[in-house]
């Protein structure tokens, strides 16, 4: 049987680069780095359905996407034949869930994704009703603190038009290198699942003396693998710039690289072997 680790990556990396291929060549991609377009509808949302970020796969699946993934690999895990139930893929989830946290949520305050847009050049903007675009301190992109013109007065002083006191509104990182963090975790989670997929067929038993839980399992978790190949596609053909996308599918090889040291890999038993009279 081929290795599905192996088809898994080479699937992962044409997707992307044929998606990335076809962004470049029909001009489809958004580049959510800049302040003045990445708060607008994309250009081919109303004739593509997946450039509408809108779109239920966007919605219901990818902005919750390690939750699928998690679910998806419990269930395979915890239906398992009880030899390849093994501490060592708990360990490479729980490793593979602090990478997430780390690079999409928190690291000692901002996520690292959200520091290389810093570093990078990024600015803290605030994108105001009429269009404009207001600079201000980063600190509020820190805290991802709501302003408005009632509770930051001294922000708003440039000459555009506001609504009304009760309009807020939280600001975003612009201008830097805005890594995909879609990509990153797409990436990230189909290797990981092939990655379990082939720890399963490995250790376990043949299919025909599976559970029949763990075959629903192992259907389920094949299909989140091709949905997250599709949603890859779709992301690399209508968002993020070449660059953005690259550096995000290779932090997510990254991200999955690091659970294949082998301090995740299960230690032999010794065998006792019989004295010798």
């Amino acid at each position: 049987m081929p290795d599905i680790r192996k088809a898994a990556f080479a699937a992962t990396t044409g997707v992307l680069l044929i998606g990335t291929i076809y962004s470049i060549t029909y001009n489809t991609y958004l580049d959510t780095s800049n302040p003045y377009l990445t708060h607008l509808p994309h250009p081919l949302g109303k004739t593509d359905y997946f450039a509408n970020k809108s779109n239920l796969l966007n919605v219901i699946f990818i902005k919750r996407a390690w939750g699928w993934t998690s679910a998806a690999f419990l269930f395979l895990y915890l239906t398992s034949p009880p030899d390849a139930q093994v501490m060592e893929r708990m360990y490479k989830w729980l490793a593979e869930t602090a990478i997430w946290l780390v690079f999409t949520s928190w690291f000692f305050g901002p996520a690292v994704l959200e520091r290389v847009i810093a570093l990078s050049g990024g600015e803290c903007m605030l994108v105001l009703p009429t269009g404009g675009v207001i600079s201000v301190p980063q600190e509020y992109c820190d805290t991802k603190s709501p302003l408005s013109p009632s509770t930051h007065p001294s922000l708003f002083t440039t000459p555009f038009s506001l609504p009304d006191s009760n309009w807020h509104a939280i600001p975003r990182l612009r201008r830097g290198h805005d890594i995909s963090g879609h990509v990153f975790l797409l990436t990230m989670s189909i290797l990981f699942l092939a990655d379990q997929l082939h720890s399963s067929i490995r250790r376990g038993s043949a299919w025909a003396t599976w559970p029949y839980m763990h075959k629903w399992a192992v259907a389920v978790n094949v299909t989140l693998i091709a949905t997250w190949l599709f949603a890859s596609y779709t992301t690399s053909v209508y968002f993020h710039t070449v660059f953005e996308k690259l550096t995000g599918y290779l932090l997510g090889v990254l991200g999955f690289g690091i659970t294949q040291f082998s301090i995740f890999e299960p230690i032999p038993v010794p065998v006792a072997r019989p004295r010798q009279s």
